[in-house]
């Protein structure tokens, strides 16, 4: 299989093997998923042209059709421009949908920088601030309980570093869930779901490292336990912003 050129310098990855003929992706999903990739990493740069459709389709074995209706998705998700009887063209980061989750997935994936988990820590802080800080305001004997419980799962787990990040992630997401905000729960549940999807996002741990999470997790709980909205704020923030800054696989000088 050949790798079609393209008017500018980008070139198309090659297909996983089987990855495109998948019963019932009738949208062609893995074509999408690839040229997001494509473009994400920079092989297709910002003002290059997408080969054609046959070209492209040629390249992954699918229909025109298919090629026609995945492009079509691209351009919902802001990574390319189609010029009718020009081309498509490739568009610039500030316009791409950072949210939709291939492209997110993507831009984790090829985040060699660490500036998009970088930018994700930031986003995922301020959000749970906002929701720790409802928390403490709204919570019920119930729900406070309910975080205790999530805290107690965090200890109990803390010899076993895939079952602490499972019981740190619930823990967030019961305090999420308390304070009722449903948008910010969504957002802060899909980008961290895609971070933890890499090693660099979890970086160096150690028993120290493990021994002062529960600590701020502690302390967050007892805000909230107290209604102290304040302090539950700082807390979820210093403990979010804080976890990272000492687990980052790369530190700017």
């Amino acid at each position: 299989m050949t790798t079609p050129s393209t008017s500018g310098t980008g070139v198309l990855s090659a297909p996983a093997p089987g990855a495109v003929r998948t019963r019932g992706d009738r949208l062609g999903t893995a074509v999408v998923a690839s040229l997001v990739d494509d473009i994400v990493s920079g092989r297709l740069p910002a003002g290059d042209t997408l080969p054609t459709e046959a070209e492209i389709g040629d390249h992954f074995g699918v229909s025109r059709t298919v090629v026609r209706e995945s492009v079509k998705l691209l351009q919902d998700k802001g990574l390319v421009l189609i010029h009718r009887g020009v081309g498509t063209v490739v568009r610039s980061p500030q316009s791409w949908d950072m949210i939709d989750e291939i492209v997110l997935s993507a831009l984790v994936r090829n985040d060699e920088s660490l500036v998009i988990l970088d930018e994700l820590v930031t986003v995922r802080a301020a959000l749970e601030r906002e929701m720790a800080i409802t928390a403490a305001a709204v919570r019920t004997p119930e729900q406070i309980e309910a975080i205790r419980s999530a805290l107690r799962a965090m200890e109990r787990t803390a010899d076993d570093p895939a079952a602490f990040s499972a019981a740190d992630a619930d823990f967030h997401d019961v305090v999420m869930s308390t304070s009722g905000n449903r948008l910010g729960r969504a957002i802060v549940t899909s980008i961290h779901d895609k971070a933890r999807t890499t090693g660099r996002y979890h970086g160096t741990t150690s028993a120290q490292y493990t021994a002062m999470t529960l600590d701020e997790h502690r302390a967050v709980v007892e805000a909230i336990e107290a209604g102290d909205r304040a302090a539950a704020g700082s807390l979820m923030y210093a403990h979010i912003t804080g976890s990272w800054a000492r687990r980052r696989p790369q530190r700017d000088e």
